[in-house]
């Protein structure tokens, strides 16, 4: 039985080194709360590139929310904060980055992308169609006896 615990606590090792404990936050009321929540799932973890602040485990992504809730302990406002997270990380902190000139590929690329493919499924269907409407029947194979 003794082996057994201890094998299960050996097998279990590594899942309780990757959870860690969530340290609760001191808000002020509910409001304040929920106005954390809401900034921290507008914002992407600059580690993890695709999760929100509020969804990574990354050690940035603790020290950010820290820092977010400071700021709002602070008076700050939510553009006041998002300002300052990029001019820290750039607008690729930002789920939502503005529209500029230097984010019109994240916004238009993939329409330009599905347009792109669209354009070349047309013209390889049209060019089988020409050339299965102007195709002429195989040459017979007739051997008339000159092998030079």
């Amino acid at each position: 039985m003794r082996r057994l615990c201890a094998l299960l606590a050996f097998a279990l090792l590594p899942l309780l080194a990757m959870a860690q404990a969530i340290q609760p936050l001191p808000f002020r009321d509910r409001a304040e709360e929920v106005r954390f929540q809401n900034l921290s799932a507008e914002l992407r973890c600059p580690m993890c590139q695709n999760e929100t602040l509020a969804d990574s485990n990354a050690p940035i992504a603790h020290d950010l929310r820290r820092q977010v809730f400071e700021m709002i302990q602070a008076g700050k406002s939510d553009a006041e904060i998002k300002r300052y997270l990029v001019d820290r990380y750039s607008d690729f902190v930002l789920y939502k980055p503005p529209m500029q000139p230097s984010t019109w590929f994240l916004w238009f690329g993939p329409f330009v992308l599905l347009l792109a493919g669209a354009l070349v499924v047309y013209v390889n269907v049209r060019r089988r169609r020409r050339l299965q409407a102007g195709a002429t029947p195989p040459a017979s194979n007739i051997d008339d006896g000159d092998d030079w």
